[in-house]
């Protein structure tokens, strides 16, 4: 299995080269600030409910230290309402486009699953396609994303944000079959011209809290990928949970689990709360200098 991995894999790459030419380091790690523009994020405190408010935040993470911003227009908490793509497109679409006007340099991400939404969202303005479904939900995504030459941020998920909660049973070993999930993704998306790609494992994605803490641990092992990993565990029920507490009561065990995932490899880390994450990679890099340039 070893050297069917290394046949598959990309080669190694900490940089991603996005629209116009510009390119985002991850040599250091960075911070991905989340924006949410659905009713019903699971963590109250993020949701939007005007541009000018998306606009604040927006600056706020940027001035935070945040280099990209992800929006999404679709909730992907367990158990989620499904909603159709015209209303995803309603809510995304014109936040990319007012924030890409306001900060041009940023780098903008678009949480979505949807080839439709996908396009029409780079074109105003995103930057990167964070897909939780792994192409898994819409045929068209791959190669939509293969013709728009953006980074792909490829997650790990079994069924859909209204089934996952069921589906949290492996057979094998759970990093053993993350592994080879992005092993055979990963030649998928070759064959589709996709080159630029960031790992995704999915935390809280048909994986209990348990799962989630074991996958923590084991990190590092997704490295034999050889390819940048997105930490996305902010407020999440693996921390809230084992701490007994709110999603909105979880902001420090969110900074520890966030030091974890970095000295385990985490080259970005998605987050609510961008000073923070900024503070941890800041201070990681600082007492572990031979990890981080």
């Amino acid at each position: 299995m070893l050297q069917a991995l290394q046949d598959t894999c990309f080669s190694p790459r900490q940089t991603l080269r996005c629209p116009g030419g510009r390119v985002l380091d991850l040599r250091r790690p960075q911070v991905m600030g989340i924006l949410n523009l659905t009713p019903d994020s699971f963590f109250a405190g993020n949701r939007i409910g005007s541009q000018d408010e998306l606009l604040r935040r927006a600056e706020l993470m940027l001035g935070q230290g945040a280099s990209i911003l992800d929006l999404g227009g679709y909730s992907s908490r367990p158990g989620a309402e499904d909603i159709p793509a015209d209303e995803e497109k309603r809510r995304v679409l014109p936040a990319i486009e007012a924030v890409r006007q306001a900060f041009p340099d940023a780098f903008i991400s678009v949480d979505t699953f949807r080839a439709s939404v996908a396009a029409e969202a780079v074109a105003a303005g995103a930057d990167i396609l964070n897909d939780i479904s792994g192409g898994q939900l819409d045929a068209e995504l791959l190669p939509t994303v293969g013709h728009l030459q953006v980074p792909y941020i490829l997650m790990h998920m079994r069924g859909t944000p209204q089934t996952m909660p069921q589906l949290t049973h492996y057979d094998d070993d759970l990093v053993l079959e993350l592994v080879r999930y992005f092993r055979d993704k990963l030649a998928e998306l070759r064959s589709h011209g996709i080159s630029d790609v960031v790992l995704d494992p999915g935390f809280g994605f048909a994986k209990t809290p348990a799962q989630g803490h074991e996958l923590l641990r084991r990190l590092p092992e997704l490295q034999i990928l050889g390819l940048p990993i997105l930490a996305g565990l902010s407020r999440k029920s693996m921390v809230a949970k084992a701490l007994g507490l709110s999603a909105e009561a979880a902001l420090p065990g969110t900074v520890a689990v966030n030091t974890m995932a970095l000295l385990n490899g985490a080259r970005i880390l998605r987050v609510h709360d961008v000073a923070e994450a900024v503070q941890t990679i800041q201070l990681v890099s600082t007492t572990y200098s031979p990890v981080f340039p």
